[in-house]
């Protein structure tokens, strides 16, 4: 499916003086909508869902239009840092990381335009059945506790802050290691403050081994890698907000979905 007809134009962007409805006598290197950004220079952190999408608005152009240009980077930041510095026109990533950057950068914007809404579950080598039934149920007790909600409300929200997840006392772990792989560019989900990652997947991730017997414990490693640490045994899940497609379910079998986003386009404001 083309990306403009997946693309959801919520209203008409008005930025400027005299600027038209329908983003109509822009400047050559602005976007202002989805629909500007063919023959653009789009950044994304490599291997991610926005990545796909920028992808195939240069492998395959629509009739009559040219084709964009996508300029890959290990991590969202590197993206937005050639964004700032004007050697790309946009950046396509998760609405929630777009939201901690344009927070950190006031010259940068979220347009209103949004892609497909995303699923975001944990990849488990496939044929580990036994662990992906055991993360379901511990899963289904934390959001019917209420925790992965006040987990997620602790990083992103009007309640930021108000709940910091601790493991409760006398918890055995008698299971062992589980070996999570992720990727700590992808704030507020996993992103590192000094030495210790921190985010809403850790925490997440913490709980269930609270809940299922586990120690846990953490690697970091570019987003690219992560499905083939769990496909050979590297890890034993991964989590780093990753969405659930056709493309990945052919590696690496998913638990239940925990999260779900949708990817978003950051510019420079005009």
């Amino acid at each position: 499916m083309k990306i403009a007809k997946i693309c959801t134009m919520l209203v008409s962007v008005c930025l400027g003086a005299a600027m038209l409805t329908g983003c109509s006598g822009i400047p050559s290197n602005a976007v202002f909508c989805c629909d500007d950004l063919p023959g653009k220079t789009i950044g994304v952190q490599k291997g991610t869902t926005g990545a796909d999408y920028a992808l195939e608005l240069e492998n395959k152009p629509e009739s009559g239009k040219p084709a964009a240009k996508v300029n890959t980077y290990g991590t969202g930041a590197d993206a937005i840092n050639d964004l700032k510095s004007g050697k790309i026109d946009c950046v396509i990533i998760d609405n929630e990381p777009a939201r901690v950057f344009v927070s950190e950068n006031r010259d940068l914007q979220i347009l209103p335009d949004i892609f497909s809404d995303e699923q975001y579950a944990i990849a488990v080598k496939k044929g580990r059945t036994a662990l992906i039934d055991e993360l379901n149920s511990a899963m289904r007790e934390l959001k019917d506790e209420g925790i992965i909600e006040k987990i997620s409300g602790n990083y992103i929200g009007d309640n930021k802050g108000s709940f910091q997840y601790t493991s409760p006392e006398g918890v055995k772990r008698d299971k062992g290691k589980l070996i999570m792989a992720t990727n700590a560019e992808f704030p507020p989900y996993e992103y590192k403050e000094g030495n210790e990652i921190v985010g809403i997947d850790i925490d997440i991730f913490r709980a269930l081994c609270d809940k299922l017997g586990y120690e846990p414990e953490i690697i970091d490693m570019d987003f690219d890698d992560i499905l083939e640490t769990v496909q050979t045994g590297g890890a034993d899940i991964g989590m780093a907000g990753i969405t659930v497609n056709e493309d990945r379910l052919k590696e690496v079998d998913f638990t239940d979905p925990y999260a779900h986003g949708v990817q978003v386009i950051i510019t420079r404001k005009q």
